[in-house]
C-alpha cells in the first residue's frame, strides 16, 4: 500500500485515471480509499471506497446498486460432476437466464414484493420489471460458475445484481439530484437525512434484498441442477452502502467494486473466465483500518471492452479498429485452462484482466484465502451482448 496526496492506495502499477477520480471524490468526502483491482468508473473509480459522516453518494454506489457475488459450497461429487460437465453447463444455459432485459423463464415469487419501500413513487412502476427479471443473470462480466476447491469439493459461484430495477433507480435518483453525466466529472453527493437521501437508502436497501434474493434463487437453482445439497454459503454485495462505526467516526461507507473485510467476516472474489477465484476471511490490521476494512472484489480490468473487441460502426456494423484479442486467442487460453465456457465475448477474456493472485497479494496481511476455487465451467452473456449495468 502507498499513500498519495493522503489517499491509501493498493496495487501497482497505479491507474492515473482512477487515481484522479479518487481524488476528486476525497474533495467531499470524509475518507476515501483505492484496492488494487482498481480501474475507471463513472464519477467514482471501480475499487473505490468512500465515506461520508452524513451523506450518501448515488454515483459511488452506481448504476447497479448491490452488484455482488454469492459462492455455495456443495455436497456434489467433484468426479461426477468432471464427467457431466458439458451437460450440466448445458442445462445452466438454457435454464438461466443470460443476457440484457431478459425475464426469467421459470416465475419467481418473493416475500420481498411486499416490501412497504415499493410505495415509494421512485420504484412503484419498477415492480412488475423487477418480479420478471428475479432470478436472472444479465451480461458483461456477470456469471454462472462451477468450481473445484483445493479438496476437490464442488462450489457454485454468481456474481449479478439488481439488473434493470438497480439501473433505473440509480438513474432516477442521479437525475433527481442534479448529478453531471460522464466519467470525469464531480460525484453525486445529497445529505442522507434530506428527503431524496432518505428514499435513496431506503430503495438502495430493496435493491440490495431483491440482488441477495436473485443470487440465492441462481445457487439454489443450479445445485438441483446438479441434483445436489447446499452445505454452506458465501455472500456479499460490493456496490453497496453501510452504515458503520469506524473508530469514533459512524460514516456512509460507500464500496464500488469493493468487498467488505471486517477481521473475520468472509468473502467471495471472483477471477476472469480462465482464472482462479477465492474464498478470503478479513483479518485485523492496521492496514485495513485504512482501507475502511475494504479489499478487492475481483481481478481488475486492464483493458477496455472496446479495446478488447474492436470498434464497430454502430450504423452498418463494420469494424472500424481492430481489437487487441480474438476469439481464438481467447478460445486458446480457456482451453488451456480446461473451462467448459458458454457464452463469453471477448471484452471478458483473461486478457483483459489482472490476475487475481497478483491483485489479493497487494492486500496481503488484511486478509487470509481460506479456499482456492479453480473453474470447471462458465457460464455468461453471449458476446455482443451490451451491457448499461456494468457499474
Amino acid at each position: 500500500m502507498k499513500v498519495v496526496d493522503g489517499i491509501p492506495v493498493w496495487g501497482d502499477p497505479v491507474d492515473e485515471a482512477s487515481l484522479a477520480q479518487i481524488k476528486r471524490c476525497a474533495r467531499t468526502a470524509d475518507k476515501v480509499a483505492l484496492m488494487a483491482d482498481h480501474h475507471k468508473g463513472y464519477a467514482v473509480p471501480i475499487g473505490g471506497v468512500v465515506a461520508y459522516e452524513d451523506s450518501i453518494s448515488p454515483s459511488g454506489v452506481g448504476y447497479d446498486i448491490a452488484c455482488g457475488n454469492k459462492a455455495v459450497l456443495t455436497d456434489a461429487d467433484a468426479g461426477d460432476v468432471r464427467a457431466r460437465i458439458r451437460t450440466i453447463m448445458d442445462d445452466i444455459w438454457s435454464t438461466i437466464s443470460f443476457g440484457i432485459g431478459r425475464s426469467n423463464n421459470e416465475r419467481v415469487d418473493h416475500e420481498l414484493f411486499d416490501d412497504p419501500a415499493w410505495t415509494i413513487s421512485a420504484i412503484r412502476p419498477l415492480k412488475q420489471l423487477a418480479r420478471d427479471q428475479l432470478g436472472t443473470v444479465g451480461a458483461g462480466n456477470h456469471y454462472v460458475d462451477i468450481f473445484a476447491d483445493e479438496q476437490d469439493r464442488i462450489w457454485i459461484g454468481v456474481h449479478f445484481g439488481s439488473r434493470g430495477l438497480g439501473h433505473k433507480t440509480a438513474t432516477h435518483f442521479l437525475h433527481e439530484a442534479g448529478a453531471k453525466d460522464g466519467m470525469d466529472v464531480d460525484p453525486c453527493v445529497i445529505r442522507a437525512k434530506s428527503n431524496l437521501g432518505a428514499d435513496y437508502l431506503e430503495c438502495m436497501r430493496l435493491a440490495g434484498r431483491y440482488a441477495y434474493a436473485g443470487r440465492d434463487w441462481v445457487c439454489d437453482r443450479v445445485a438441483s441442477l446438479l441434483g445436489t445439497r447446499i452445505v454452506s454459503e458465501v455472500h456479499n454485495h460490493h456496490n453497496y452502502a453501510w452504515r458503520e462505526k469506524h473508530g469514533k467516526d459512524e460514516l456512509w461507507v460507500v464500496r464500488k467494486g469493493a468487498t467488505p473485510a471486517f477481521p473475520g467476516q468472509r468473502g467471495f472474489i471472483g477471477g476472469s473466465m480462465g482464472d482462479i477465484s477465492v474464498i478470503v476471511e478479513g483479518i485485523e490490521n492496521p492496514l485495513g483500518r485504512q482501507s475502511l476494512y475494504s479489499t478487492v472484489h475481483g481481478a481488475g480490468r486492464v483493458m477496455g471492452r472496446m479495446e478488447a473487441t474492436g470498434k464497430f460502426d454502430r450504423r452498418t456494423g463494420k469494424l472500424l479498429r481492430p481489437g487487441k484479442v480474438t476469439a481464438a486467442m481467447m478460445k486458446e487460453w480457456v482451453h488451456r485452462a480446461k473451462v467448459e465456457l458458454r457464452g463469453g465475448g471477448t471484452d471478458e477474456s483473461p486478457h483483459c484482466y489482472k490476475r487475481l493472485p497478483e491483485v489479493l497479494a497487494a492486500h496481503e496481511g488484511t486478509i487470509r484465502v481460506l479456499h482456492t476455487l479453480t473453474p470447471l465451467g462458465v457460464a455468461m452473456a453471449r458476446a455482443g451482448e451490451f451491457d448499461p449495468y456494468k457499474d
